[in-house]
């Protein structure tokens, strides 16, 4: 795999990423995609897509910013389940589907997604509800365990002066903080 169409939630979940692939995987050539109707409210979701495109600058890296700011579809999606686990693997596939959708458009062979990088998400989930959406499309889905690299992403982010949030980004796990 020499291409890799990379779902990227914010900044600070691409940080340790990025640095993985420069370090341990030069040669790849990766695709960043944001594409997260999740994130609530729109102050939260442009915070996010601007922590995101100064990292893929500073990398000297494109990101496609996929949509503008619409949760409509997203919470009407989520208003039968909004309780987690059931919330978060909809939420998961809801924006694995598009992004396999879209990797199979660009003529990609793989996709995968910075939400690994997370000590916070549902590992299980991700890869459950990856692998399903990358199958649909005749895919692969590429999942790499970043938690380690946790407390580097961390610094990382900081040291740039990434805005860095603490939560998932749903108006769901908002109101649990």
């Amino acid at each position: 795999m020499e291409k890799l169409f990379l779902h990227v939630c914010c900044g600070p979940c691409a940080a340790y990423p990025l640095e993985f692939f420069n370090k341990e995987k030069p040669s790849m050539e990766l695709e960043l995609w944001f594409h997260n109707p999740n994130i609530h409210p729109k102050s939260e979701f442009g915070r996010r897509r601007d922590s995101l495109a100064f990292l893929a600058a500073h990398h000297g890296l494109k990101v496609d910013f996929s949509s503008a700011y619409e949760p409509e579809a997203f919470l009407a999606e989520l208003a039968l389940s909004p309780e987690s686990p059931d919330r978060c693997r909809r939420c998961y596939a809801l924006r694995f589907e598009a992004a396999a959708t879209e990797a199979a458009a660009r003529g990609h062979k793989a996709f995968g997604t910075t939400l690994a990088f997370s000590r916070r998400q549902k590992h299980e989930l991700i890869i459950e509800e990856g692998r399903r959406a990358a199958e649909a499309l005749g895919l692969e889905f590429y999942y790499e365990d970043w938690r380690p690299g946790w407390q580097r992403g961390h610094e990382i982010a900081k040291s740039l002066g990434l805005y860095r949030q603490n939560y998932c980004g749903c108006i769901y796990s908002e109101l649990e903080r």
